[in-house]
């Protein structure tokens, strides 16, 4: 074997190495927030009941908490962007949510300095370990953090898409439980909120684009999972890149969802369908470009890119004849 792949053997070491470092570095990180988890406690007991701690405690408590949380803002600096820009950008928003938190015990126990547990002390306090324990949860790698924003945006996709099905199935109007019940003189007045017949058939098209962008985002999570690899920076900047315009898709989704409802104005629903496609085949070709598209994956990147093109066309002449 060493003779087919004399270079692969000789990094073996190395590769052993760098998997070894892996594993350290995922075991400091969750030693560096389970350090703030119990140093936050302790900083909780020491003022749950009088007395008081003294000055040389409260010394030592408030070092004790800034050594943890050094050592776990040190976590994330240390972590180079070569990693993942996505795992970095994680990390970031978990470790400030840790801070953020801490900082709200620290003003709780500052409000109240009477030595009494209060309940804003006992939520900060938990808030606390909330956010540590969300930090625990986090991917060890980029790969795994990439997974993680598109499992997200498939989610949300299908929010919309299931808001938008129980609007269309609950009644006519999808404002009626807002408005006055006695006002049934004003029944002229209040055309604006319900939906016509050609609205109905608009949204069903609508819907077509909306699901073929759920569809894209889940057969997209599949490619990575199976294809993607981690070995070089190009890869793991693929993926970074597949999670900024995956991203995209469900804010556009949403404003195309709202734009959906009554009164419809066309042209802002129209604005709305080309800003969904444009996204949309920004990801597809982002994907098709990328090493998590391997030859099996290609059929169903050109089918759902050619999908939005089949609903872009529809749509348009749903509303050329709308408007005519």
């Amino acid at each position: 074997m060493s003779a087919d792949n004399p270079r692969s053997d000789a990094l073996l070491p190395v590769r052993n190495l760098w998997n070894s470092v892996k594993c350290s570095r995922d075991r400091v990180r969750d030693e560096a927030v389970n350090s703030v988890s119990q140093e936050a406690t302790k900083l909780s007991v020491m003022f749950s009941k009088p007395p008081l701690p003294s000055e040389e405690g409260c010394v030592k408590i408030a070092q004790s908490v800034q050594k943890s949380v050094l050592t776990l803002t040190t976590v994330y600096f240390w972590l180079p962007k070569s990693q993942g820009v996505t795992l970095r950008k994680l990390l970031r928003d978990a470790t400030a949510q840790v801070l953020d938190d801490l900082a709200q015990l620290l003003q709780a126990l500052l409000s109240s300095p009477g030595g009494s547990l209060s309940q804003e002390q006992l939520m900060s306090t938990g808030g606390v370990w909330a956010a540590c324990d969300r930090f625990n949860q986090l991917p060890k790698d980029n790969r795994s953090a990439v997974l993680s924003v598109l499992a997200s945006c498939v989610g949300l996709v299908k929010d919309a898409l299931e808001e938008m099905e129980q609007a269309l199935a609950e009644a006519q109007d999808p404002f009626g439980d807002v408005l006055d019940d006695d006002d049934e003189d004003d029944d002229e007045g209040n055309q604006d909120t319900h939906w016509s017949e050609a609205d109905r058939l608009l949204i069903a098209q609508c819907q077509g684009l909306m699901k073929a962008s759920g569809a894209s985002l889940r057969r997209l999570c599949s490619a990575v999972r199976n294809n993607s690899t981690l070995e070089t920076e190009e890869n793991i900047t693929q993926l970074d890149d597949l999670a900024d315009a995956a991203r995209e898709i469900s804010p556009s989704v949403d404003d195309l969802a709202l734009s959906l409802y009554p009164p419809v104005e066309r042209s802002a629903v129209e604005m709305s369908v080309c800003k969904v496609v444009c996204v949309l085949k920004k990801v597809l070709e982002i994907t098709r470009s990328s090493h998590v598209c391997v030859e099996a994956d290609v059929s169903w990147v050109e089918f759902l890119n050619s999908a939005a093109e089949h609903n872009l066309e529809k749509i348009r002449s749903l509303l050329l004849h709308c408007g005519s």
